[in-house]
């Protein structure tokens, strides 16, 4: 009875979520255009390749990101007022955000979302080195600052340092957890950074990853973080809508670094940190890439791909960018399917 109720709860934000977004995007959009928060293509002479590829896309709105964790902190304002006002009705049960299970995800994807549109902002106006926004170097920064936080509020507010390795148990880190969710937070959201190039390849695969942990979230009984997963989602859906080829606007790093701090952190509440690689191996995949071509031409003073990340490289060959996309989603939906089967198996045991 208690999941059927939550089934229920689950739908119904994940639905509200989809349609609020859908309601308050053209808005969004025009402020986008009205402000001219286009798209910067990289300089020719920096990224030639990446550059010939896309030049059609400069000018193209950005910090589309906005949408999924705008909606994401509208929804959760509204159902917490109604959940004030009217406690006792269905309706008044739908607030997700509780202290124990979504409290810490929430807020780190608001804070990094806020961060990441100030970089977007920086890249737009042309502001920082090379205009490029802020560094890599301090990006990466960034993402550890937040992932700080979250590995400060696990170990010491919550004295959790145990990691789940699937089929084999639970194993206590000590002092070297917070170290070891650090690594996990700034490599997600490194990853899906670099996975947001190309129209809907970011949007689609954090849908099928989100899902996978949704449903595991589902399966431990944690229906707050399930319906956390499924407001994300809904928006993301909406997101999706107008971002398919051709997109109407981009993620920016509002969403990706926002999206990927989530991803991780939901992880590591469901102490499956390592079942990520397994459910968004696209996103390692194109993370890996990056880090092998910085290695190569720093190493051996050339390229190893024609260009990084890897869809770019994809693109260069002369594979369309619909395929490239399509291709990727397809791998994220059967690698989503293997890490709720393993997840399975694993509690079954």
């Amino acid at each position: 009875m208690l999941e059927s109720v939550a089934a229920l709860k689950i739908i119904l934000l994940t639905t509200l979520s989809f349609g609020l977004a859908m309601l308050w995007m053209p808005i969004l959009l025009r402020i986008l255009h009205r402000y001219k928060l286009g798209k910067s293509i990289r300089d020719s002479l920096t990224a030639p390749i990446y550059a010939a590829l896309h030049a059609k896309k400069s000018g193209t709105p950005t910090m589309g990101g906005v949408l999924v964790w705008g909606t994401v902190l509208m929804l959760a304002l509204i159902v917490m007022i109604i959940s004030r006002l009217a406690p006792d009705t269905f309706f008044g049960s739908l607030n997700f955000i509780s202290r124990e299970q979504t409290l810490l995800p929430f807020g780190a994807l608001i804070a990094s979302g806020l961060i990441g549109l100030i970089d977007d902002y920086m890249n737009v106006r042309r502001i920082g080195p090379h205009g490029g926004g802020v560094r890599f170097r301090h990006r990466l920064m960034m993402y550890a600052a937040i992932a700080a936080v979250g590995a400060w509020w696990f170990y010491a507010k919550l004295d959790w340092d145990l990691l789940h390795v699937p089929f084999f148990g639970d194993f206590e880190l000590g002092w070297i957890y917070p170290i070891f969710f650090l690594l996990v937070i700034v490599s997600t959201s490194f990853s899906v950074n670099q996975t947001d190039g190309l129209d809907g390849l970011a949007g689609g695969s954090l849908l099928t990853s989100l899902g996978a942990f949704g449903a595991i979230a589902f399966l431990q009984g944690r229906f707050d973080l399930t319906a956390l997963c499924g407001v994300v989602i809904g928006a993301l859906l909406a997101f999706l809508w107008w971002n398919i080829h051709p997109a109407k606007f981009f993620m920016g790093d509002t969403g990706a670094m926002s999206l990927g701090v989530l991803l991780g952190i939901v992880a590591m509440l469901l102490n499956q940190p390592l079942l990520l690689p397994i459910v968004g191996i696209v996103f390692v995949i194109e993370g890996v890439s990056t880090l092998v071509q910085i290695f190569w031409k720093k190493v051996y003073g050339k390229k190893l791909l024609l260009s990084s990340p890897i869809h770019h490289h994809f693109e260069a060959l002369g594979w369309g960018e619909c395929t490239i996309v399509m291709r990727s989603w397809v791998i994220s939906i059967v690698a989503a399917a293997l890490g709720v089967v393993l997840a399975l198996v694993d509690m079954a045991r």
